[in-house]
């Protein structure tokens, strides 16, 4: 019989909050003694996201119930679980498989009284080093190492196949309109900027990337709804400078240590989720003289209203002036 721990890693979403994980896996893997066996749980669209990693043995899905796992779970009788989501799903793995358990303190009502009243508990407790601290029972120190991602050989993406020449990488996506940049923005970049451009994202992001590689040809690219993730961040990979929201493609730029402008709206770095340990010569862009952000955690309300979303207030100009300065 083997000596070797076996851990079950909890995180159902998103592709950033599973990107922020990456630092628990490594510690777990290179500083535990004897080296664990190390399980993923995830739904089934992110479960692509860790498969080059080294640093996980095993990666399970669920489409949208822990039912789907259970039986498997239970068979491969784990000695730990690691609760990195805290929800309702997670809570039944735990108690279906009755392993000792290290749970994530999401500080939700800190969160709260943050976005609800201004008032700042969390004190800049990056989720990663909450994400840490849920390890340390088992003597797991912060490596200093960053964020991780690994790109499976067969999604990599030659930049070539739009420019020969170093580029900006523009990330146009972002799941919620509150952290989104705007097509105005993004165009006010493109025109700002004398480097060749590639632009990235999902499928939603097809018909602006269409329009800005149009408006302006031979200099601007659109790689966007093109690629997979992996492709996607394989270009991030490559580029001089990343521009990006706070989404997933902002910790992929923050994983490989690109120079980042990073852009913010209804969202704040102070609610721990920013970029971490970017290149050190990164640039966060904000909207100024708007007291009351953040407006929500997700980034999915504005308490200035739709028409007059925080995001809105951040120029072109800013934008571009990062970029040049780091460039």
């Amino acid at each position: 019989m083997s000596d070797q721990p076996k851990i079950l890693v909890i995180r159902f979403s998103s592709i950033g909050d599973i990107v922020l994980t990456t630092p628990v896996f490594r510690v777990l893997k290179e500083q535990m003694e004897p080296s664990p066996e190390i399980h993923f749980l995830t739904k089934k669209q992110f479960g692509g996201l860790l498969e080059a990693n080294p640093h996980v043995d095993r990666i399970h899905t669920i489409e949208k119930a822990t039912a789907e796992i259970d039986a498997t779970l239970k068979e491969l009788h784990f000695d730990y679980v690691v609760d990195l989501h805290k929800n309702v799903r997670s809570s039944m793995v735990k108690r279906s498989l009755k392993a000792l358990d290290f749970t994530l303190n999401k500080r939700n009502w800190d969160k709260w009284l943050l976005v609800r009243f201004g008032k700042d508990n969390l004190q800049d407790a990056h989720i990663v080093k909450r994400y840490l601290d849920t390890v340390r029972l088992f003597g797991m120190e912060d490596d200093g190492k960053g964020l991780d991602y690994y790109v499976p050989e067969k999604e990599e993406v030659k930049a070539s196949t739009y420019s020969s020449a170093p580029f900006v990488a523009i990330a146009l996506g972002a799941a919620h309109i509150g952290k989104k940049m705007t097509a105005s923005q993004v165009e006010d970049v493109c025109a700002a900027l004398e480097e060749d451009i590639i632009l990235i994202g999902g499928k939603d992001d097809m018909e602006q990337g269409a329009l800005l590689a149009e408006r302006f040809p031979n200099r601007v690219f659109n790689a966007a709804g093109k690629h997979s993730i992996h492709g996607s961040a394989s270009l991030i990979k490559q580029a001089s400078v990343v521009v990006a929201a706070d989404t997933g493609m902002m910790h992929i730029a923050a994983a490989f240590g690109k120079k980042l402008v990073s852009v913010w709206g209804c969202t704040t770095p102070s609610l721990g989720m920013s970029a971490y340990r970017p290149h050190p010569d990164s640039i966060v862009v904000e909207p100024v003289e708007l007291d009351k952000r953040p407006c929500s955690k997700l980034g999915n309300k504005c308490k200035y209203g739709e028409a007059n979303r925080c995001i809105t207030h951040v120029t072109g100009d800013q934008i571009s002036a990062a970029v040049k300065k780091l460039l």
